[in-house]
């Protein structure tokens, strides 16, 4: 598998049949349309194993070419339906088809250096379970040099429509999410807010009602210089900013109840290192109610 497969600056979206996958396919096809890009559908066939059944070889009996066939059928028939309802839901679009034999997170991630966008679905498993097992979407969005949006599965409590969310703090790991989230906005045509959470002494001595702290001003002032020039390159999208006390993570999935997207940055780690380092992002896409868009702090957004 090679990032020369997929066109440059293409949509990749991530499919296994699952309902989050179609999801994720949905929105990845439409996004594709609305930024005139090229949009890759991959399909990761992992190698056929019979070890965790208590088998270290084909049980007797079992034709193993024949399953081998029958797969690798169901998988090629996967992308061409997925192929046919893009080109049924928008006939001008450019389409490509990828079937992988490797683990689908090496797939995504080396298809992820020559996209401009990676969209996967997510089964929503726990913390235990992600460790144990591996997620597919976390470990895309830790990792990958371009954006990541994950899909998670059908948790909202309630209808989406106050648009485009988005986590800031400061640092220069949010200024690509934030460009990335006025993008989107345009796009899409919905408003913005921007969400800034920190910590400070309010936390443990509650002030009255209504009282501005010092440390609001100065986070109102961090706030406006993070999105100073963006007003003036996006001047269609509405924008209003929120701040917050406490963990930012927990807000972030608290409010991701309202929104149709809900964007972080965050800053790429090697492949490696998946366990010992741990940072907002990859608790959110656990657990947030909707779509979530991982945005690396060295991502190229254009």
């Amino acid at each position: 598998m090679e990032a020369a497969q997929v066109p440059a600056g293409s949509i990749v979206v991530g499919i296994d049949g699952s309902p989050s996958s179609d999801q994720a396919f949905a929105w990845a096809v439409e996004q594709a349309d609305l930024e005139h890009r090229p949009l890759t559908i991959v399909h990761s066939e992992e190698r056929m194993s019979f070890v965790g059944a208590g088998f270290m070889a084909p049980p007797s009996g079992v034709d193993y070419a024949q399953l081998l066939a029958e797969s690798r059928a169901a998988a090629k028939a996967l992308l061409a339906t997925s192929a046919a309802r893009a080109h049924d839901l928008h006939p001008q679009l450019e389409v490509h088809q990828v079937l992988s034999h490797d683990d689908p997170r090496s797939t995504l991630l080396d298809l992820a250096q020559a996209a401009a966008m990676i969209v996967v679905g997510s089964r929503g498993r726990g913390p235990v379970a992600s460790l144990l097992l591996g997620s597919v979407s976390v470990s895309v969005s830790k990792h990958a040099t371009c954006p990541v949006v994950v899909h998670r599965p059908g948790t909202r409590t309630a209808t989406p429509g106050l648009g485009i969310l988005v986590g800031v703090d400061g640092t220069e790991v949010s200024q690509q999410a934030i460009e990335f989230a006025y993008r989107m906005a345009s796009w899409r045509a919905l408003p913005l807010t921007v969400l800034h959470c920190y910590w400070d002494s309010a936390l443990v001595a509650p002030l009255r009602k209504g009282a501005l702290t010092p440390d609001d001003s100065s986070e109102q002032a961090l706030v406006a210089e993070t999105l100073a020039g963006m007003q003036e390159k996006f001047p269609e999208v509405q924008v209003q900013t929120r701040l917050t006390r406490g963990f930012a993570d927990q807000h972030l999935i608290n409010a991701s109840h309202n929104y149709d997207l809900l964007v972080i940055g965050h800053q790429p780690l090697p492949r490696l290192d998946d366990v010992v380092h741990q940072s907002v992002a990859p608790t959110v896409v656990e657990h947030a109610h909707g779509p979530v868009a991982v945005v690396s702090a060295t991502a190229s957004i254009a």
